[in-house]
Parts: structure tokens; C-alpha cells; sequence
């Protein structure tokens, strides 16, 4: 059963039973949230008793610094400026360290 969201977009209902304390997701649920299994998810009661089933990744404490938010801004900016263009490409690492050492 499908019904209009505020915003235009498309809102699914489905349904689900409890064995023993345990709830199967349906399929179209896991695509959704690209759950696979033994994946984890988080719940959050809201205050009006609405719940949130969110999707959780796990990342390794030595993988940590990437996801920082400093990290992942400089990952932006990075992308842009590969997306912008004008960066040199080089044929060759020697002509790589090069011009780093030129810049330097």
C-alpha cells in the first residue's frame, strides 16, 4: 500500500509479525535501507511514540580519522576540484615527484 508524502514522493507500508521478540524486515524494507544480513540497525522512539529503523555501519577504530568531519571536507573539496578539471596528469611517477619537487 503506497500513499502520497507531503513532499510528492512515495511512502510504503508494510507489515510485518513478532516470533518470540524477533521481527522479520521485508525485502522491499532491507533495499531500502541496504540492510544485508548480520548488518546492524538502530531504532529511535521519537517523542510522539514514531520509531526510526535506520541502516548502521561499522567502522574500524583504525579507520576512524577518514570518517571525521575535517576528513571528509577536504574529500569534497578534492572531488570538486577532480570534477572542475585543469589538474596535471602525468605519465609517469618520476614526473609526478617532479613537480612536486618544482612546487616545493
Amino acid at each position: 500500500m503506497s500513499h502520497p508524502h507531503a513532499h510528492g514522493e512515495e511512502e510504503f507500508v508494510s507489515r510485518a509479525h513478532v516470533h518470540a521478540g524477533q521481527v522479520t524486515l521485508p525485502a522491499e524494507v532491507r533495499q531500502a535501507l541496504h540492510i544485508g544480513e548480520d548488518d546492524e540497525v538502530t531504532f529511535t522512539v521519537l517523542p510522539d511514540g514514531d520509531v526510526v529503523l535506520r541502516s548502521m555501519t561499522s567502522i574500524p577504530t583504525d579507520q576512524k580519522w577518514f570518517w571525521t568531519s575535517e576528513w571528509q571536507e577536504g574529500e569534497r573539496a578534492a572531488s570538486e576540484e577532480i570534477a572542475a578539471g585543469g589538474l596535471p596528469v602525468y605519465d609517469d611517477i618520476d614526473a609526478m615527484f617532479a613537480d612536486l619537487a618544482a612546487d616545493g
